[in-house]
């Protein structure tokens, strides 16, 4: 029987194999990989292993990020497992045409270089089952609106850490708004100086104050 327990503890822990170097293993115990090798091994569906092992190990995570019980350092460990599954799920999950929860486009803004925020975001997207397209840093509103007309009917974030740089939002999600192809295109925003009241003012359709908030906004906007 799969051991979705032992997926779930080992994502959250950050035991990506029983050979990681942290956290300590002096038991020889197995770490997601194995365990998530083994459910497969005993036909286990794939959406069954990614849902009730992986997505359900970092929503744990998330919710205790959230509440200030653990913080990035253990995130970006737990994160790193979950990924480590995800690399033997994704190939059987095409395979079987399971659709993620949604497609996610994320980028920090022009001018802005500062990705730790953005990456954070995204594992805890990915994490909770979104395919994510990471745009990098300083991604001008072009390369925004191309890779929409890629991905009709994706969520898009924007990420910026200076005052001086988040006005790229605003003009961002004008440019965004234009393209007749991105009507129904949502946006959400985040970021250090980013508040809810100026999410409001440039009429983004989300916004997030940190990374497992994030997650929470967006499964509301897509209606997950």
């Amino acid at each position: 029987m799969a051991n979705f327990e032992g997926i779930v503890d080992n994502v959250i822990c950050g035991r990506a194999d029983k050979n990681a170097s942290y956290p300590p293993n002096k038991k020889g115990q197995l770490g997601v990989v194995e365990l998530v090798q083994e459910a497969l091994k005993e036909g286990v569906p794939p959406n069954d292993v990614l849902v009730k092992g992986l997505i359900a190990g970092m929503d744990i995570v998330g919710k205790r990020f959230k509440a200030n019980e653990i913080y990035v350092p253990e995130v970006l460990i737990a994160a790193r497992a979950m990924k480590a599954g995800m690399a033997l799920l994704k190939p059987l999950l095409a395979d079987t045409g399971i659709k993620p929860t949604g497609t996610f486009i994320i980028g920090t803004v022009k001018g802005d270089l500062h990705d730790i925020g953005k990456n954070l975001v995204s594992m805890m997207m990915e994490g909770a089952g979104f395919n994510v397209i990471d745009l990098g840093v300083d991604v001008q509103p072009a390369k925004f609106i191309d890779i929409i007309k890629k991905n009709p009917g994706s969520l898009i974030g924007m990420s910026a850490l200076l005052t001086t740089t988040m006005i790229g939002m605003k003009d961002t999600l004008e440019s965004i708004r234009k393209e007749r192809s991105a009507e129904k295109v949502k946006v959400m925003i985040g970021g250090a100086p980013v508040t809810q009241k100026y999410a409001d003012e440039i009429g983004a359709d989300g916004y997030a104050p940190d990374a497992a908030s994030a997650v929470d906004v967006a499964k509301k906007l897509l209606r997950v």
